[in-house]
C-alpha cells in the first residue's frame, strides 16, 4: 500500500528519488496497475511522472516519437499514427481504461496480457530512458529492470503492419494477441503475445520466408503456449498459426494496394 507520493517536477528529480529509495519505490504513470488487482502495488513509496512533461506525440525526420505518458486514448484520437498502432490501442477495451493508462506504463507493467507489445515488436520500437539510454523493445522485455521511460520512439511508422486480437469475448480473456509487418526490404517481422511468459518474436520463422498453410504450420511449431481457461495447448497452437498467416497475408494485399 503506498504511504508516500511525490511529484517530481524533472526527471532528474525522479532518479533522484529512485537512487534514494531504490526498491522501496514505485514509478508511478497512470496508476491503472499499479491501483488495480492483480497488479496492484505492494511499495510504499510512489514516484509520479505526472509532472515530467512526458505527454506528447512528435515527429522527427519522420520517426514517430511518442512521450511515455502519452494517454492510449490520446493516442488513438491522434492524426496520423500507425494504423495498427491504433488498432492495438482499441484492444483495451474499455475507453475509461484508455483515459487512464498510459503507453510508458503499458510497457513497463510487462502483465500476462500485453496487447500493445506484439504491434510495438512488429514496428522495432525504441524505447529511451531517464539516464539517456535507448534500447530496442525487444532488448527492454529481455531484461527490463527498473528504468525510467520517456519516450518511445518508431523509426518507420507507416512500414506494412497488422494485428489482431484473439478473446473470447469483447471484453473477456484474450488467447492471442498477434501483430505482423513486412519491411522496405521484403523482411518479416511476427509478434505474439499470450503463447509465452512474455511476450516475444518468432525471429526463426520470419527468416524462412513462408505463406498460407507452410506459415500456419511453422508458427504452430515454433510456440509452447499453455493449458488454461483459455483453451488447450493444441487450439492456442492452431488458432496462432491461422492467425498469423492471415495477417501475413493482409499486410501483402496492403502493400500491393499502396504500390
Amino acid at each position: 500500500m503506498i504511504e508516500q507520493f511525490f511529484r517530481p517536477d524533472s526527471v532528474e528529480q525522479a532518479l533522484e528519488l529512485k537512487r534514494r529509495y531504490q526498491d522501496e519505490a514505485v514509478w508511478f504513470a497512470g496508476g491503472s496497475k499499479l491501483n488495480a488487482t492483480p497488479t496492484r502495488t505492494d511499495k510504499k513509496i510512489a514516484i509520479s511522472l505526472q509532472d515530467l512533461e512526458l505527454d506528447w506525440i512528435d515527429w522527427d525526420n519522420g520517426a514517430l516519437r511518442i512521450g511515455a505518458m502519452s494517454r492510449l486514448q490520446s493516442l488513438r484520437d491522434a492524426r496520423f499514427i500507425p494504423a495498427a498502432l491504433r488498432e492495438a490501442l482499441g484492444f483495451v477495451y474499455s475507453r475509461h481504461i484508455r483515459n487512464q493508462s498510459t503507453i510508458g506504463g503499458e510497457i513497463a507493467a510487462r502483465q500476462e496480457e500485453s496487447v500493445l507489445l506484439p504491434v510495438l515488436l512488429a514496428l522495432d520500437a525504441e524505447l529511451v530512458f531517464g539516464n539517456g539510454e535507448t534500447l530496442s523493445i525487444e532488448d527492454y522485455l529481455a531484461c527490463p529492470c527498473d528504468r525510467l521511460l520517456t519516450e518511445i520512439i518508431i523509426k518507420d511508422p507507416y512500414r506494412t503492419c497488422a494485428t489482431r486480437k484473439i478473446s473470447r469475448s469483447q471484453a473477456g480473456l484474450t488467447v492471442v494477441t498477434a501483430a505482423v509487418a513486412i519491411t522496405d526490404h521484403d523482411g518479416m517481422r511476427i509478434a505474439l503475445d499470450g503463447v509465452a511468459s512474455k511476450a516475444l518474436r518468432l525471429h526463426d520463422v520470419e527468416t524462412q520466408n513462408l505463406e498460407g498453410n507452410a506459415l500456419e504450420q511453422a508458427v504452430a511449431n515454433a510456440i509452447f503456449p499453455q493449458e488454461d481457461l483459455r483453451g488447450s495447448v493444441a487450439y492456442k497452437s492452431y488458432i496462432t498459426g491461422v492467425l498469423v498467416a492471415d495477417l501475413y497475408a493482409d499486410c501483402q494485399q496492403a502493400g500491393e494496394e499502396a504500390v
